[in-house]
């Protein structure tokens, strides 16, 4: 443009300055050419100037056939501050201690079905904790996996449901998998049966935290337990023939999805207090042998009587899809006038023993 006198010039530093001299009011067109041309420069610049960072490929430790769940753990122990992957062979593994993923980046893989951490008589313990082994853990632990594998919670050969009677452990119980204080982390394609406490529990702050693929059967109380647990997924879980619930939730279970889930022959397909926002999508319920749903608050003692604690009540939850058949009390049953502003959308209950739903007082849920 004749409107634009140009020239270059490069300072101390070698960098180039354009100095500019306008001539004309109005010469935006040859204003971008010169900004598009400095871009240009600057970017091949930083593009010629930036290092590159190698890649570092996690440790991966395969495990021989024939290893201990003390060698699990030694393995575990051993990986680097950066993290790792162990994986385990096909077999029966017999473990006496808790499997225990406690550092960032862990991740503990199986070889399918096939490999099968099988409590021990007597050993009285969870048999994977994701998080601080203690009673309450003092940090988060943040991407953790296990994957891939069957635990067999030997339940009939087990005296107690917490792992230590005393001291630092006391209040952990003897599940599949407990997890606790943990973020961002995910368990999925595992099978937790047979347990003396839960199958698979979340509590103590579990943020984030993506379950897929669980099945969990014949554990002395809940298939699926969670407290305190908030931001996560669940999905693709066949929770069935477990004495207490399907799915136990309490305790501040808030802003979670529970999806394409099957419940069968549990003592009660959902039990729930203390929950909030959470989306329930395609879940069946059938055969439980008291309610498909139950919803409540806690109780407590006062002066007046008994009260809702506060803060306990389940409000704002949604059930998208849900269906509930054959159960030996009602479909769906709000126990407490506190609950409210639960929606539930689509739902299909039939030959339930008590009916479809069954509510402390009217116009306690909406129908959609």
């Amino acid at each position: 443009m004749a409107d634009i006198e140009s020239s270059t010039l490069v300072n101390r530093n070698g960098l180039v300055i354009m100095k500019t001299n306008f001539n004309q009011v109005g010469s935006w067109r040859a204003v971008r050419k010169v900004a598009a041309f400095i871009g240009l420069f600057i970017s091949s610049t930083v593009c010629l100037t930036s290092p590159v960072l190698p890649v570092v490929e996690p440790m991966v430790v395969t495990l021989r056939a024939g290893i201990t769940g003390a060698e699990i753990q030694r393995a575990l122990d051993a990986l680097p501050e950066t993290g790792g992957e162990i994986v385990l062979p096909p077999g029966k593994i017999a473990v006496r201690q808790p499997i225990v993923l406690r550092r960032d980046h862990q991740t503990l893989r199986g070889s399918g079905a096939a490999t099968v951490l099988s409590l021990a008589d007597d050993a009285n313990c969870p048999v994977i904790i994701m998080g601080e082994p203690v009673n309450h853990p003092p940090r988060t632990v943040r991407h953790l996996r296990v994957s891939d594998l069957f635990i067999d919670g030997n339940r009939q050969h087990q005296q107690r449901e917490l792992w230590q009677l005393q001291g630092e452990g006391s209040q952990i119980r003897n599940n599949g998998i407990t997890v606790q204080g943990v973020s961002d982390s995910t368990v999925e394609q595992v099978t937790a049966a047979r347990c003396r406490s839960g199958g698979l529990v979340t509590t103590l702050g579990v943020r984030r935290l993506t379950v897929r693929g669980l099945d969990a059967f014949d554990n002395e109380f809940d298939g699926l337990a969670c407290y305190l647990t908030t931001d996560s997924v669940f999905t693709e879980l066949f929770l069935h023939d477990n004495p207490g619930a399907g799915i136990s939730l309490d305790l501040a279970f808030n802003h979670n999805v529970i999806s394409r889930a099957v419940l069968a022959a549990n003592g009660l397909g959902i039990f729930m207090r203390s929950s909030r926002e959470n989306q329930f999508q395609d879940v069946a319920i059938r055969n439980s042998h008291h309610y498909g749903v139950f919803m409540a608050h806690v109780d407590q003692q006062t002066a007046r009587g008994l009260e809702a604690a506060p803060q306990t009540e389940c409000v704002q939850n949604s059930f998208t899809n849900l269906t509930a058949s054959n159960c030996g009390g009602a479909a769906f049953r709000v126990n407490n006038t506190t609950c409210v502003n639960n929606v539930v959308i689509g739902a299909q209950f039939t030959d339930n023993d008590k009916g479809g739903l069954s509510l402390a007082q009217p116009d306690l849920v909406m129908l959609q």
